[in-house]
């Protein structure tokens, strides 16, 4: 589509498929290599065929809140492709659902782990190897859960305010180099989703403003143009990508 991104290099967490796998698309049409990580490898290879082959991605597998993990990645996309300047901290876990008097401690902890602890970590290994001195970009992704009380998943809310807080502190302490933002997407829909959605989708887009669920598409895009220098007086923001839903009564 464009070639903004010419020379430069994308991690893209949890992009095997859904938001991760079209941000990562979205990244490639416009001229970036892409590094893309999940627990498969299998879908990572089947994501790597469907983003133009080794020339153009490369998929590792590990858990995203795995340091060594973390490591590899970053140490694989600056040898296979020469930088680490773009990173999208997309992964995010939501094992239970229902009211957080019901959620086991060991869930709640692992929830911040994976959703806020491991997206810091994963910011320190890029600006160590290489955004320290040259610079990039970040976008996590976060959620309008976070924005306010949302029955069945509020601690997965509360992790993704956390996560924006998190944005805003690093976008204070990295400028002027490294800008980081984050997007807060409503109900997209893809397999994490689907219990929010399934089989009454039609009745859940009725209180969209924009009468339809998100798909993974409309969030590529946006975190595109957040990381690309279309924004690069933009910091510390986070954008709501919900088709209106924020406006109304619920999400």
């Amino acid at each position: 589509m464009t070639t903004r991104f010419s020379g430069q290099t994308a991690i893209v967490t949890g992009a095997s498929r859904g938001i991760g796998l079209a941000v990562a698309e979205r990244l490639v049409a416009d001229g970036a290599k892409v590094v893309v990580t999940a627990r498969r490898q299998e879908a990572l290879d089947e994501a790597v065929a469907h983003l133009g082959g080794r020339e153009y991605a490369l998929g590792v597998a590990g858990h995203a809140d795995d340091l060594d993990h973390q490591a590899e990645v970053v140490k694989r996309a600056i040898d296979t492709f020469g930088s680490s300047d773009l990173l999208v901290n997309n992964t995010g876990i939501n094992p239970t659902y229902g009211p957080m008097t019901e959620l086991e401690p060991a869930a709640a902890r692992k929830i911040v782990e994976v959703n806020c602890i491991a997206a810091l970590s994963w910011v320190r290994q890029v600006h160590h190897a290489w955004m320290k001195e040259h610079g990039g970009a970040v976008v996590n992704v976060s959620s309008v859960a976070g924005l306010r009380p949302a029955p069945g998943i509020g601690f997965y809310g509360a992790s993704k305010a956390m996560l924006t807080h998190i944005t805003r502190q690093l976008a204070v302490e990295l400028g002027p180099d490294i800008r980081v933002n984050a997007v807060a997407p409503a109900v997209v829909k893809t397999a994490f989703a689907t219990a929010l959605y399934a089989g009454r989708e039609e009745e859940v887009a009725a209180a969209y403003p924009l009468k339809r669920l998100g798909t993974p598409a409309d969030v590529g895009g946006v975190v595109a143009f957040l990381l690309s220098d279309d924004a690069a007086w933009m910091t510390g923001q986070l954008l709501v990508v919900d088709g209106g839903v924020a406006l109304t009564s619920g999400f």
